[in-house]
């Protein structure tokens, strides 16, 4: 047991002696009296504390951790990255690695492969798997999910968050804090708000309407908030409207707080404060990473001798300490902390059923997939990214995982000694001197190219592992474009020239342009970064053991000229500053409004098997205000079990206002036998209709007619059937 964790044991060991021990029973302090309510917890707490000791919680005291209280037995609040899995321990005054040997995790699919499930029960397994290894690991905190809106391909960061769309960006997330948090760890929603590129992130002044604030940027964090009870959230980088985020007292104090009813801390991103009056007034409650000793934070010398001369008030430190106290104490940060968990057989099967179910099955022409290992005798496997692993790149997010099977390793595997399996690189990624500086030129290597041809020209089978790494999704900086940065255009052309089973499988955190060769390859599969289990997943899926079911969570457009901020010219910005000119049209959105072909649609994920839908029945009746019911059938209809994601959305007919074509209201992931019907049911309330009126500050259905569209994906409309609002409904948010 290394000595850190053996004392926190022993201090649990103490707490624990002192809250059953009849003899001190009647003394025992409010605080740590788990029978009581958790605010007469926090106010009890509150008033035992010293202004110091106070200050002492409202900012660092190392990278990862507050000062605690000794005095009372109260260790520090710790905090860790990330949404993947419990990062490696650092120094406590620096960025390099602690050197430790006990600070592995398992390392689970990214944000995106998780967002491509469009299942919140796994992710709430997903979360419930990195809450039991943070406990392990002694954290209070962990510092996901992410839910900032894919407003560009380019963003280095998509990897991390969950794709374009708000109600399905809100609903996974609502599904992974409830399994974090249900293990007594807080999660931590970020980065709010606005922060949809790595490109100058820490001054870009965004600026966009209020609709498009209420619509697009801020439903995810409001569900997390008001479904999901997430316990804390991280202010964003860049400023809004002129003001940095995590100093922003519309976003912070009037929209969280006193809006949504937000009850926890908001913390800064590391280095994301910026004054000690703009961190007091603006709604901050723990500032993290201020650069220079701890004691000189913003909300730590500076703020207590503005109390001292009377410019603050005890009023304003209490409110923020409140917050931290009331996350202190839900994570057991004064009781005995539960043991945790860390790679156990249930956590690698989890990270194995999130990489199967979020990769996405593009093409399948001629039913190229699966193989059929039993008639197989040759495959050859190409790609740098084929032997690569992951898990430890992209800046904040990376973890140092117990293990990690390349798809090189599990195809061959799976294959089984019966197929000959012959590798070849094909390209190799050129990596940047540096993150943030601009990517260095494709670079073709044609011996590469060659040696590839020839091991596809030998083979039954080709399978091109392609895509980006995480010098091109990553924390820090932005992608230059959409293309593929190693020749591999001219690599999956040339292989698929000699070979007709040539199958690409694509490695990437966010779209990629695929025109030079999409239409010369029988079978694509996006698998993004699937965590430890990303062999032995993309194996079985490629052979048939596990039957694809995600479901894009983003547009792939066919070219980036074709998105909405490249149509705009709105991204990244000019002199500073950013105007989000688009509005509302982002992602699904966009395509459906200019009628725009993209290369693969929002939603859109094929199967081995195929599914039917019939039986729509939509009834509306005023509860709240007005609710529609939606019931309809899904059938499987093809030879093997399967899982279709149902999708429902929503038309306006005749608004009077602009309203997007169609917008996602509601979703189902339903597992079906072979030739078995389902009877699927939906609620959709009030907001489902509704859009956000700027002049008035209110959210406003209108009286008038809406068609329920049910479908396969947003371009895939399978039912549909109208429905009138019978009169104008308003509330605030």
């Amino acid at each position: 047991m290394n000595s850190s964790r053996g004392s926190r044991c022993l201090l649990a060991a103490s707490i624990f002696c002192l809250t059953v021990s009849p003899t001190f029973s009647q003394v025992i302090p409010s605080f740590r009296d788990p029978s009581v309510s958790l605010d007469t917890r926090v106010k009890d707490l509150l008033t035992r504390l010293t202004t110091e000791e106070k200050l002492g919680l409202i900012h660092g005291a190392s990278k990862f951790s507050t000062a605690g209280v000794p005095r009372l037995g109260i260790g520090p609040l710790w905090m860790s990255d990330g949404p993947h899995g419990v990062r490696e321990e650092i120094g406590p005054d620096t960025w390099n690695a602690a050197g430790r040997t006990d600070d592995f995790s398992t390392a689970m699919p990214v944000g995106i492969c998780l967002a491509s499930t469009w299942d919140p029960d796994l992710a709430a397994a997903d979360g419930r798997t990195i809450g039991q290894e943070a406990l392990w690991r002694g954290k209070n905190i962990m510092l996901g999910p992410g839910v900032n809106i894919m407003r560009t391909p380019l963003n280095g960061r998509n990897f991390e968050y969950m794709g374009e769309d708000p109600y399905l960006a809100g609903q996974m997330a609502v599904g992974f804090i409830q399994g974090q948090q249900g293990e007594g760890v807080a999660s931590c929603v970020k980065h709010f708000a606005g922060n949809n590129q790595e490109i100058q992130r820490n001054s870009i002044d965004v600026q966009m309407d209020d609709r498009t604030l209420y619509e697009i940027y801020l439903p995810a964090f409001k569900a997390a908030v008001q479904q999901g009870h997430v316990l804390s959230l991280m202010g964003a980088y860049n400023k809004f409207r002129g003001t940095y985020c995590c100093e922003n007292s519309l976003l912070l104090n009037s929209i969280l707080k006193k809006d949504w009813g937000f009850q926890g801390l908001v913390m800064s991103d590391w280095g994301g404060a910026h004054s000690t009056d703009g961190s007091v007034r603006g709604g901050l409650d723990l500032e993290m990473g201020t650069e220079g000793p701890y004691g000189k934070n913003y909300l730590a010398g500076p703020f207590g001798a503005g109390i001292a001369a009377g410019t603050y008030s005890i009023d304003q430190l209490d409110e923020k300490v409140s917050r931290v106290l009331r996350v202190l104490i839900a994570t057991h940060g004064v009781d005995v902390k539960p043991a945790g968990s860390y790679n156990t057989r249930q956590h690698q099967m989890t990270a194995r059923k999130v990489a199967e179910d979020g990769s996405v099955l593009l093409k399948n022409d001629r039913a190229t997939l699966p193989l059929n290992t039993a008639k197989i005798h040759s495959v050859a496997i190409i790609g740098s990214n084929a032997n690569q692993k992951f898990a430890s790149g992209g800046m904040s997010s990376g973890i140092k995982a117990f293990y990690e099977v390349p798809i090189l390793e599990g195809l061959t595997r799976e294959l089984g000694d019966k197929v000959t399996v012959t590798y070849a690189a094909g390209y190799r990624i050129p990596r940047r001197m540096r993150r943030g500086q601009p990517s260095p030129a494709p670079v073709v290597d044609h011996d590469l190219i060659r040696q590839a041809v020839a091991a596809a020209r030998a083979s039954e089978f080709a399978i091109i592992v392609a895509g980006l790494n995480h010098d091109y999704d990553t924390e820090g900086s932005d992608r230059p474009n959409m293309k593929l940065p190693a020749g591999e255009d001219e690599l999956i052309a040339a292989v698929a020239a000699v070979n007709k089973h040539t199958v690409v499988v694509m490695v990437s955190g966010s779209p990629v342009e695929m025109g030079a060769w999409i239409g010369k390859v029988p079978a694509v599969l996006q698998t993004w970064y699937g965590g430890a289990e990303s062999g032995n997943a993309v194996a079985r899926l490629l052979t048939g053991a596990a039957n694809p079911s995600g479901k894009l969570p983003c547009t792939f457009p066919k070219r980036l000229e074709d998105t909405p901020t490249s149509h705009f010219k709105s991204y990244p910005g000019a002199n500073g500053v950013e105007h989000y000119e688009e509005g509302l049209k982002v992602g699904y959105r966009w395509y459906d409004d200019q009628k725009l072909e993209p290369e693969f649609p929002f939603g859109f994920g094929l199967s081995y098997t195929t599914f039917a839908y019939s039986n729509l029945d939509v009834t509306g009746y005023q509860e709240h205000g007005f609710a529609a019911h939606v019931q309809f059938d899904v059938a499987n209809t093809g030879k093997i079990d399967g899982a279709e994601v149902v999708q429902v959305y929503v038309s306006a007919k005749g608004s009077s206002v602009w309203r997007p074509v169609q917008e996602l209201k509601g979703f189902k992931k339903v597992l079906l036998a072979r030739g078995q019907t389902a009877s699927v049911s939906l609620l959709l309330d009030f907001s489902a209709f509704a859009y956000y009126d700027s002049a008035s500050q209110m959210w406003v259905s209108e009286k008038g007619e809406y068609e329920i569209r049910v479908g396969s994906s947003s371009r895939d409309i399978r039912l549909q059937k109208s429905i009138n609002v019978p009169q104008t409904l308003r509330y605030h948010d």
